[in-house]
């Protein structure tokens, strides 16, 4: 069984965690990769695929499905990440659009779109794979 790491949350107490949630989340964190990797090794960007790919909508749809699982324990911060991560990446497609889509008009426009989406792309991969690193020690993340 996974315990709460109360070394990183001080003045709590020890919280047992099903294995099977914590099994549940990696597969999120994998779910959530996988898109990563097809924005990176196709002509998708990163942030478009992670948005938009089917793994990533499937792993928002697990999120929702078991997030009350996780409340009260350590995973709750993963599932939060997670969804935090991909609500944000898709606020700044849409804002980026909004923003510079009609100086698309000038070309400046797609210049600026791409530098927003890579940006996000990048923050997006950052927080999946820090997200990892914490699961992997059976820790909290944030």
């Amino acid at each position: 069984m996974a315990t709460y790491d109360a070394q990183s949350d001080p003045g709590t107490t020890q919280v047992t965690v099903n294995p099977g949630l914590v099994s549940y989340t990696k597969v999120m964190y994998v779910l959530h990769g996988l898109t990563i990797l097809i924005g990176i090794c196709t002509s998708a960007f990163i942030v478009t695929a992670f948005v938009f790919g089917l793994p990533s909508i499937i792993a928002v749809i697990m999120n929702f499905v078991r997030r009350s699982e996780a409340r009260g324990t350590w995973l709750e911060s993963h599932f939060r990440w997670q969804m935090r991560t991909f609500w944000f990446a898709a606020l700044w497609i849409v804002l980026s659009l909004v923003a510079f889509g009609w100086l698309v008009l000038i070309g400046i426009g797609i210049v600026l779109i791409w530098l927003v989406f890579a940006i996000t792309g990048v923050w997006a991969a950052y927080r999946i794979i820090r997200g990892w690193i914490a699961i992997g020690a059976s820790r909290a993340v944030g």
